[in-house]
């Protein structure tokens, strides 16, 4: 068995109730902004650090609201297994914008999830219908 990925994600929905999604440069799925976490880091400091750099979206911790820990199959890196501290993000009026690796970004609905590769965690959690 392989040892399971840890990431923090981020669940930032619009007032339409979609959910921002990434793809990132040289993959093919759309999955939630976050990241692995830097030594030390907590899964909220490697969130609010990820936020920034895939996004352009500073936020402080204080906005993060844990949902909990989940986990799936990685989205591109087959046979291994993601395991996610998810927080939902108050994110206000900032703009997401696609920077650092982020090749494009979406605000998807359960809806639009069926046109679209979207990673296991987002699909079975967070867009299920």
């Amino acid at each position: 068995m392989t040892a399971p990925i840890h990431v923090s994600a981020a669940v930032i929905t619009d007032a339409d109730g979609r959910l921002l999604l990434v793809r990132k440069s040289g993959t093919t799925a759309f999955m939630q902004p976050g990241g692995k976490p830097e030594p030390g880091e907590s899964p909220a400091q490697t969130l609010v650090r990820e936020l920034a750099e895939e996004i352009g979206v500073h936020v402080p911790e204080s906005r993060l609201r844990a949902l909990g820990r989940f986990t799936a199959p990685a989205a591109n890196e087959p046979g291994h297994e993601v395991v996610a501290d998810v927080f939902a993000v108050d994110i206000g009026d900032a703009t997401p914008v696609v920077a650092a690796e982020i090749a494009e970004l979406r605000w998807v609905g359960r809806t639009d999830a069926a046109e679209l590769e979207v990673a296991p965690l987002a699909l079975a959690y967070f867009l299920a219908g």
